[in-house]
Parts: structure tokens; C-alpha cells; sequence
């Protein structure tokens, strides 16, 4: 009767103080589920987008929108390269990346023109363009970044007097203007003639 009391009370101390550890256990269990990502999660999914080469040559060559003069102009500068660069990026929300194309003087490197470019269906669609001098547009975090050099008179090509950076967002179908900064370059450095060396004084010339 002893041991049966011992065994019986051995039991009873298992269903009541040991279920602490249990509880615990299953506790821990349930908050690792709870805290556990779900597979169907953005951070799962998200990822960089591959960008789909396209040719932007012959994009500007069958774009309506540009003039004749700039497509008789675009040559080649040596062998098959052609002064134009092309970015790729989100700026229009379109399932495919949207082409930022630039054209440049073969030269001097000078941008002669903008393009934007927007997949629609199974073709691109010219949904911004600025042919200005010294013009170049950029994707900077999906907003669309045009810089202008601005020339006074007299300003040679590789030192022009400032800048406007013009910021562009998309707005319904079309681009439209989010903010506008403009530089002013330091005359003190650029192409010497503002740092050229004084002229000996006139103390310097009796010595």
C-alpha cells in the first residue's frame, strides 16, 4: 500500500508540476510558427528585375516622334558604335523595364537628346523626349533625372556656367516635372584661363 501511495503521488506530481515544462515546450513551438515568414511573402519574391535588351538604334530610327535630320545624322563614330547609350529601369510602372536613350556629339561626347521608351503590348511606345543641347537623362530610384548644361556666351563646350537638374515622375500617361535645381559652376577652376597666374607687380619688376 506504501509503494502504491508513493507511485500514486509520483503521478500526481507528473500531471501538475510537470506539465510546466510541456506547456513550455509547446509554447515555443507556436511562437516559432507565429514568428516564421510566410512563404508567400513579398521579401520571398522580391527581386531584381531582369531588363530586356532591346536595340536602341532601331528604336530611334522607327520612332515617328524624332525628326529626320537627327536620324540622317546618327552614324556611327568608329566601325558599328554608335554615340548612343540606353539605361533600363522602373519609371512608368510597366510590367517591363522602361529604356532611357541618350544621343550624343561622336566628338566631344555631348548629350543632343533624351528618350524614354514604355512597352505597350508587344511594342515601345516614345513617352518622353528633350532634344536640347548638352542634354542627359538618368533613372535615379524610379524617377526620371534630365541635366542641361547651361552656357553663357563665350562658355567653351567642356566648361559651361551651370546646370538645371530637372526631376520627372510618371503621372497618369505622361511625365510630369517634380522638381528643378540649377548649379552655378565655380569660375575659379575649368579651363585655366580664370587661374592663370597674376601678372608680376610692379615691385616684382624694380627687383
Amino acid at each position: 500500500m506504501a509503494g502504491l501511495v508513493a507511485v500514486g503521488l509520483s503521478v500526481a506530481a507528473c500531471s501538475t508540476g510537470g506539465t510546466g515544462s510541456r506547456d513550455e515546450g509547446a509554447a515555443r513551438v507556436d511562437e516559432t510558427a507565429a514568428a516564421a515568414p510566410s512563404p508567400s511573402s513579398p521579401a520571398a519574391t522580391s527581386g531584381p528585375q531582369s531588363a530586356e535588351r532591346v536595340d536602341p538604334i532601331a528604336l530611334l530610327k522607327d520612332d515617328p516622334k524624332i525628326g529626320e535630320r537627327l536620324k540622317d545624322d546618327l552614324k556611327p563614330c568608329v566601325a558599328d558604335a554608335y554615340p548612343v547609350d540606353a539605361s533600363y529601369g522602373n519609371l512608368t510602372g510597366s510590367a517591363a523595364p522602361d529604356v532611357v536613350v541618350n544621343v550624343m556629339t561622336c566628338g566631344d561626347a555631348v548629350g543632343i537628346g533624351t528618350y524614354v521608351y514604355r512597352k505597350q503590348s508587344d511594342r515601345y511606345e516614345n513617352v518622353f523626349m528633350a532634344e536640347d543641347a548638352a542634354v542627359y537623362g538618368t533613372i535615379d530610384r524610379g524617377d526620371l533625372v534630365v541635366t542641361k548644361q547651361v552656357y553663357a556666351k563665350g562658355d567653351p563646350v567642356a566648361y559651361p556656367s551651370g546646370e538645371d537638374v530637372i526631376t520627372y515622375r510618371w503621372s497618369g500617361n505622361k511625365f510630369t516635372q517634380h522638381d528643378w535645381v540649377h548649379n552655378d559652376y565655380s569660375r575659379a577652376v575649368g579651363d585655366g584661363e580664370a587661374a592663370a597666374e597674376p601678372a608680376p607687380s610692379e615691385s616684382s619688376d624694380a627687383s
